[in-house]
């Protein structure tokens, strides 16, 4: 064996290991088999883009949907000052659109609304996936 296969299979045996199947239980064909998955034949497995995936897998999964007014920086100094009464002075202009946050990404904007004595959130923008991506830079 190669140094590149001894490698290799050092890495299998740890992920074997980590799986709970020790690599010894492991034949050598298998281990081949495993090996030797052209690329082509992994592509294909994929569902195409007009083939219809199912969401439902992953319709159960709860996330932290938040809204955030604005946020500003203190030093510690002046965080331990404050008491009831106190007026925080925010980023934002009083009108400004909130963020709507889902597991801390921002996916929307919106305003607040009362219903029934209870505050709620009125999406006005949608931040498209695209804009999403172009904002983790």
């Amino acid at each position: 064996m190669s140094e590149g296969e001894d490698s290799t299979m050092d890495e299998w045996a740890a992920a074997m290991e980590e799986a709970g199947t020790p690599m010894e239980d492991v034949t050598e064909q298998q281990a081949q088999q495993a090996e030797n998955v052209p690329l082509d034949k992994l592509e294909n497995s994929a569902p195409s883009s007009n083939e219809d995936v199912n969401l439902d897998v992953i319709l159960d999964i709860p996330v932290t949907i938040s809204m955030e007014i604005g946020h500003t920086k203190i030093n510690i100094r002046n965080l331990l000052q404050l008491n009831q009464g106190s007026v925080v002075e925010l980023d934002r202009m009083a009108g400004e659109p909130l963020d709507v946050m889902v597991n801390g990404t921002l996916i929307a904007h919106g305003e607040v609304v009362v219903i029934n004595e209870k505050f709620g959130i009125r999406l006005t923008d949608i931040i498209s996936p695209s804009e999403r991506v172009r904002k983790l830079k």
